[in-house]
């Protein structure tokens, strides 16, 4: 067997798993761009194609969740300019996990929709901040992942956070 043909199986191999371990993220990411359930599925296998792609040139000293975070985001941000109108994904009971329905309450159910709401009005960047923020990325890991300085995504998010504040 040649060696290349090995190495690209192994390459093939790692990024699978990878994948496979990280694929909140194309998820979450896709979930968070797209409305209509195919609109995800088709920007997921976008994301996933485009980390395809972009895998040889990955540097095995950085988290992969970083890398795979930033190459989702510009993904789904640029497949939001391409639409004509915003994406926004519609808020429904399944938007809001209880992990005891006898324990539901609806003034927290009724926050948590308006937050979803706030996050899916705000442009692709905003939303980008506001999606890795929640997931308590830090400031350096965001900065690296939206490719902006730590103090701009600290600036950011502390006036994203005064308009939650203001308007919630």
């Amino acid at each position: 067997m040649d060696l290349s043909t090995t190495m690209a199986g192994e390459q093939r191999a790692v990024f699978a798993e990878l994948l496979q371990l990280h694929r909140g993220i194309v998820f979450k990411v896709a979930g968070s761009y797209c409305r209509l359930p195919e609109d995800r599925a088709d920007l997921a296998q976008e994301i996933a194609a485009h980390l395809w792609q972009a895998y040889p040139r990955y540097d095995a000293s950085r988290p992969f969740s970083t890398w795979m975070y930033r190459i989702a985001l510009n993904v789904a941000i640029s497949h939001l300019r391409s639409q004509r109108t915003p994406a926004t994904v519609p808020l429904d009971d399944s938007a809001v996990e209880v992990a005891d329905p006898q324990a539901r309450d609806p003034l927290a159910e009724q926050q948590v929709h308006a937050l979803h709401r706030f996050i899916h009005a705000q442009p692709a960047l905003d939303r980008a901040l506001l999606l890795l923020y929640l997931e308590d990325r830090g400031y350096r890991e965001i900065s690296e992942i939206l490719g902006i300085s730590e103090t701009n995504v600290a600036t950011k998010i502390s006036r994203l956070k005064q308009r939650i504040r203001n308007e919630l």
